[in-house]
């Protein structure tokens, strides 16, 4: 428990989590997409390309490319929906998403709410979706893509940017703002390269089971990278060489937790 106090901040600080493969095994999408095409509010079609784009994410990790082509799609589907229509698809999902939380995650989240630090979700899905979610887990908030909405119906349009790649950045930099958070004091958690920005823009970057390009860059600048194993609950953690004990996040989050072997970067 040492190394938990050696990292308890001295200043107002935020943990940040990605959603999708990083708090949630899957994808958050899928989910939403299941329930909005039970409820009627999507077509079949549609329904199956958005399923086939989860497959690509579940398989392959986020691109540009997929990820876009997700919001459009969604943005598409919900247009002329009510919004407490949508809304109201939560009794479903939420149940669902928290079926799909690490273990380890939960775990991760619970210790830096105890060490007195703000946690949110930050995340491309909608804020519908995200802010429900984090309450559920016992988060400050959850930060998500904003709609436009008028008369109570989506329009189809963003009402903001993008919560994907600097758009998160945007979301945090405005969010320290309001709260006094120094970000050189958050943590940033997340799977995948496309959430370069938002890690470079906090003092304590985490890679957790990351893609091949976000690990290179990782073990490149030292980052802590953290392996999640659903099935054993149980936490590896690699290091890259020259890195204090103290910079390493996740070892202040271990109670209870068996750690593999360490290994360092070649």
């Amino acid at each position: 428990m040492s190394e938990y106090y050696e990292i308890a901040s001295t200043g107002p600080s935020a943990a940040f989590f990605d959603l999708d493969r990083t708090l949630i095994s899957g994808s958050s999408t899928f989910v939403f997409g299941v329930a909005a095409w039970k409820a009627g509010l999507i077509a079949k079609r549609q329904f199956a390309r958005d399923a086939a784009s989860a497959l690509t994410f579940r398989l392959t990790g986020a691109s540009d490319e997929t990820s876009h082509g997700v919001r459009d799609r969604i943005l598409g589907a919900v247009n002329g929906v009510r919004h407490d229509e949508l809304v109201g698809l939560n009794t479903d999902i939420v149940p669902k998403l928290m079926e799909r939380v690490r273990p380890e995650a939960r775990q991760l989240v619970d210790m830096h709410r105890h060490a007195g630090r703000a946690t949110y979700i930050v995340s491309a899905s909608p804020v519908e979706l995200v802010n429900p979610l984090a309450a559920a887990m016992g988060m400050t908030g959850g930060i998500g893509t904003v709609s436009e909405i008028v008369d109570g119906v989506y329009t189809g349009r963003l009402a903001g940017p993008f919560c994907y790649g600097t758009g998160k950045v945007d979301a945090i930099q405005e969010l320290s703002r309001w709260e006094g958070l120094d970000l050189a004091q958050c943590y940033a958690y997340s799977d995948s390269a496309s959430d370069l920005p938002m890690m470079e823009a906090v003092g304590h970057p985490v890679a957790v089971n990351p893609d091949s390009k976000l690990e290179r860059i990782a073990h490149r600048r030292g980052w802590p990278i953290v392996i999640f194993s659903r099935r054993t609950k149980a936490v590896v953690r690699r290091t890259s060489q020259g890195v204090g004990a103290t910079s390493l996040a996740i070892g202040s989050f271990v109670v209870g937790m068996k750690y593999a072997t360490r290994r360092l970067a070649d």
